[in-house]
């Protein structure tokens, strides 16, 4: 087999350290020769482990995605004078020919010598702390939403049903008689005046759902989690402040991201922050698509499909395509909502949600790679692009329900 790289290094990481394999092929016919040496992942250690490959003349370094332990060799070494690459670890390992006596080390060195690992996305610097913000400011948004939760669990256990009557328990309103039970007021009436804007509509549903036995131990919880809410939305504030600095230079993208239907702002700095924007890293919107995990898998044998499950992807921009599709599905009026109606009665609501975050990404990388605003089709998309199936279809509806229809052009005689 061709040897591409007559140097090379495979580097099996841990958090304590890294064996690494440096792979050596004389010219000529002679063995590869190996040499397999072991470095603490610290950072002086790591430094000098780059001045041992740029001595050995190493153009080639190979290292697996494992955990966060490849974080600081390949930040480290992606400065070297070589190739530095990050594999999938399940593509290397299920790779053929390995023999049963071989270091995980050696097998990625004699895999890179010869070309056969195909490297992971790895955005550059600005992009990696932009993502760091976008996946903090989720995280912690995630954790306010349970935080809200548990908050609700309190006053259930206290007979409040509050969260029946408002939507959101956490809004002005809510905030305004939770404090106000929390500082000692017990009478609903005095409670359901304190609604302003339309909940003061439901102020007779609010005396019946503001009696409960809320004691002191339930005015200590609800004070607590309240603080800890408070101090989860300050940290949003934080780092929305933050991701605004580190967003200048997308904000091109940001604003072509955001002209879609169902895609906020917030969504637009996660797809941005986790694809970078950069669309030439992805040659086709299929292949994006099937990165980031919302292209269904084919899988058939003798004729009979047997899985169509999609694969694991990126979890975070997953998530933000997710509540996007569902935002969607529920507001009418657009060309991917009629999309998502059409898929749902045929394939199910879960289903249709996966094929609007495929559409949604493949709409993505179209407007980064042109550059132009989303256009909106409408919701008559369909049926302005083929009349006579939607003819065809409203006959066999009315068929369906017992009637003989014929249909002609409007104003015809």
């Amino acid at each position: 087999m061709e040897v591409l790289h007559p140097r090379c290094a495979g580097l099996d990481l841990s958090k304590r350290d890294a064996k690494v394999c440096i792979r050596i092929v004389p010219t000529g016919r002679a063995r590869a020769v190996e040499e397999v040496s072991t470095w603490s992942s610290m950072t002086g250690d790591i430094l000098a482990l780059r001045d041992r490959l740029i001595a050995s003349q190493v153009t080639c370094v190979v290292m697996e995605a494992t955990g966060d332990y490849w974080k600081p060799f390949y930040y480290l070494l992606e400065d070297g004078p070589f190739e530095v690459m990050l594999v999938n670890a399940h593509e290397a390992k299920n790779l053929p020919g390995r023999k049963t006596d071989v270091s995980d080390a050696a097998w990625l060195a004699q895999l890179a010598a010869h070309g056969l690992l195909r490297a992971s996305f790895v955005p550059p610097e600005p992009v990696r702390e932009l993502r760091d913000l976008t996946r903090t400011r989720t995280a912690i948004t995630r954790e306010r939403t349970r935080e809200a939760q548990r908050l609700e669990k309190v006053l259930e256990d206290a007979g409040i049903k509050l969260s029946v009557v408002a939507s959101n328990i956490t809004g002005t309103s809510g905030r305004a008689m939770l404090a106000a039970l929390v500082a000692g007021e017990r009478d609903p009436a005095v409670l359901a005046d304190l609604s302003i804007g339309h909940l003061r509509l439901k102020i007779p549903a609010l005396n019946q759902a503001l009696v409960g036995r809320f004691t002191a131990h339930h005015a200590f919880l609800v004070d607590l989690h309240l603080k800890l809410i408070d101090q989860h939305t300050a940290a949003i504030s934080v780092l929305t402040a933050r991701i605004e600095e580190a967003m200048i230079p997308f904000r091109t993208a940001r604003d072509l991201i955001a002209s879609i239907p169902g895609i906020g702002v917030p969504t637009a700095d996660v797809i941005i922050a986790e694809t970078g924007a950069d669309m030439s890293v992805f040659p086709t919107a299929g292949q994006l698509a099937s990165w980031a995990g919302v292209c269904p898998g084919h899988h058939e044998s003798a004729g009979r499909a047997k899985s169509s499950k999609t694969r694991p992807g990126n979890r975070w921009l997953k998530g933000a395509l997710g509540v996007a599709a569902l935002s969607i599905a529920r507001h009418p009026g657009t060309f991917l909502n009629a999309k998502y109606r059409r898929l749902a009665k045929t394939r199910g609501k879960a289903k249709a949600v996966v094929a609007i975050e495929h559409a949604l990404l493949v709409l993505v990388w179209n407007l980064l790679t042109t550059g132009a605003f989303y256009q909106e089709p409408g919701p008559d998309y369909y049926t302005r692009r083929d009349p006579q199936r939607a003819k065809n279809h409203a006959i066999h509806q009315l068929q369906a329900l017992g009637y003989d229809a014929t249909l002609a052009p409007r104003g015809a005689t």
